[in-house]
């Protein structure tokens, strides 16, 4: 259950914070005074989209933050999935900061989470019907989600979807292996050719790269064998000097008599013989490189052909050695399915039609699971819609066949008839404003006890609906909401009257800035909120009685139906 939620620097709200309660919350108030807002930022903590136009001007960022107590066992779930330590208690704490460069900020009991994930969690704990859900319904491509989610079809669709994917998957390649003998002829042409031009390269690993620098070694040989002379002399000195192994080492005779003499020198004899060594070492190795020197004039020219045969390569099937190499084997496997396509494509296809055969048989599990539960849907939206005085109404669902994607081999979509006597048509050409308020909301209950969550939002179920019906859509609400905690955003009296907690949302300005207040109205308040709703800016004693009579009126039907729903409860428990 939503047990309190505050708001900050989000549209005109500055600050707001709303203790909700079990039953009915209602929220009412002028058009255009936040109560949409109130909404936005619930969206909000549950993951779904916002906008950096929501943070309310002059702020840097907004934020949300939710408590919820008394989660149930699916929502534990769901935190176990996403890596978060449920509370003892079963609390919950969800925030979120929305900053003005889009940078979102979401935590989970103070743990740090993604937007996606936040958004998988806020699934299991509120159902918010607003007016999206309206515009859905009119959309008949979608009306198969409302018989899958009655029918609980969440596996079986899981498990057709994945040998949809599988029969794709297959299909893919099958497709690749039909090609006309013309165009197999220049594929095979120009693999063919494509593999010897690698082939007869020879091409290894690290080549180039040896190439490069016995190239640098032979343009410069001259300046090369010059330096090194130039250091074999001053190692080992000539005719006129001593080099510096001879001063080393005679440095080395005089430091080891002086260190028997005072064996704290014994140390630096050491390293000055170490010097001597390493340079000894350094002469031989020079003299060594110096006479193994050999130039050939033509070596040269063979790498610069070399080299040009690598760059070639490297144009047409990789940058280095690896990438050709990997061109190469790739090329071969080709070349190797365009040779055997036939045979291929043989295999292929009795596995294509191995596949499309698992694939049909999963469709019409999915197709009969839909029918068998869509009657039973239909039947259950018909007695709720009966309630809300559209008995007369014709609700029917069509099921035909359809090529196989990734929802199934089904199109499904309802048709319904406001009128007796009337054709059954799509709901976009029949329903009202009212009515179609009212078959979501007929909708909505039917799927609600289908899952385990706690909360349902109702943002303006109320569209084009007034009278008899407004008062059938209040007792409804009330009734879903003696097991559910339900939060209503309504501007009609018929509703309003039946809450258990009223709020009510209004603006102000001060210092040329507008601000919204919420405010937890008593008795007193809820009959003049009514009463303002009822007849308009002044509130007559009229309207005054008339909005305590409606309280009194619903709170009377409201335990008239306690008393008969236990004798119900009774009764069936005796059985």
């Amino acid at each position: 259950m939503l047990s309190n939620i505050k708001i900050s620097n989000i549209a005109i709200i500055k600050e707001a914070v709303v203790d909700f309660n079990n039953g009915l919350n209602v929220l009412t108030g002028e058009t255009g005074a936040g109560k949409s807002i109130i909404i936005d930022a619930i969206n909000a903590i549950l993951g779904e989209r916002t906008s950096r136009e929501l943070i309310r001007t002059g702020s840097n960022f907004a934020e949300v933050s939710a408590y919820f107590e008394n989660i149930g066992d699916n929502v534990i779930a769901v935190l176990n999935d996403i890596g978060v330590t449920a509370e003892e208690d079963n609390s919950l704490m969800i925030t979120r900061k929305i900053f003005s460069d889009g940078k979102n900020v979401c935590k989970v009991n103070g743990v740090s989470v993604t937007v996606s994930l936040l958004k998988k969690l806020g699934q299991a704990l509120i159902n918010v019907h607003g007016q999206l859900d309206n515009h859905n319904l009119l959309n008949e491509e979608l009306h198969y989600t409302y018989i899958d989610n009655f029918a609980e079809n969440k596996d079986i669709k899981e498990d057709y979807y994945n040998s949809y994917n599988e029969y794709c998957r297959c299909k893919k390649i099958y497709d690749s292996f039909i090609v006309n003998e013309s165009e197999k002829a220049r594929k095979i042409d120009l693999f063919t050719y494509q593999i010897n031009e690698i082939e007869e390269a020879n091409i290894r690993v690290g080549e180039w790269e040896e190439l490069e620098n016995r190239k640098k070694v032979l343009q410069n040989a001259e300046q090369l064998l010059s330096l090194v002379n130039n250091a074999l002399e001053i190692f080992d000195g000539n005719d006129n000097f001593n080099g510096v192994s001879d001063m080393l080492n005679t440095a080395s005779t005089s430091l080891i008599k002086a260190s028997s003499i005072d064996d704290s020198l014994n140390s630096i004899s050491d390293t000055v013989a170490d010097m001597s060594y390493n340079v000894s070492d350094c002469i031989s190795e020079l003299k060594d490189f110096v006479y193994g020197f050999d130039i050939n004039p033509a070596e040269l020219d063979e790498i610069e052909d070399r080299l040009s045969i690598l760059f070639k390569l490297s144009k047409k099937y990789g940058s280095n050695e690896e990438e050709i190499l990997k061109f190469l084997d790739n090329a071969k496997q080709e070349l190797e399915d365009i040779t055997f396509s036939d045979k291929k494509k043989e295999e292929l296809y009795i596995e294509l039609q191995e596949k499309y055969d698992i694939l049909a048989d999963k469709a019409n599990i999915l197709s009969e699971n839909r029918k068998k539960y869509g009657e039973i849907f239909i039947n259950a939206v018909k007695d709720e819609l009966s309630f809300l005085d559209m008995s007369s109404i014709s609700f029917k669902i069509v099921q035909n066949n359809k090529s196989f994607d990734e929802t199934g081999a089904d199109e499904i979509y309802f048709l319904i008839s406001a009128n007796a006597g009337e054709e059954p048509k799509p709901l976009s050409k029949i329903a009202s404003g009212g009515e179609l308020s009212r078959i979501m909301l007929a909708i909505k209950n039917v799927l609600a006890s289908k899952d385990n969550i706690q909360t349902l939002i109702f943002d303006e179920v109320d569209t084009g609906v007034s009278g008899r019906a407004a008062q059938k859509i209040g007792i409804k609400l009330k009734e879903v909401s003696k097991n559910r905690q339900v939060l209503c955003v309504t501007h009609l009296a018929q509703i309003a009257c039946f809450a258990d907690n009223h709020f009510l949302i209004s603006k102000s300005e001060s210092d040329n800035k507008t601000y919204t207040k919420v405010e937890s109205l008593d008795n007193n308040g809820k009959i003049h909120e009514l009463a303002r709703i009822i007849g308009g800016i002044e509130s007559t004693q009229l309207s005054l009685d008339t909005a305590a009579e409606m309280i009194e009126n619903a709170k009377k039907y409201w335990q008239l139906f306690l008393i008969v729903y236990n004798i119900l409860n009774d009764f069936e428990a005796k059985k």
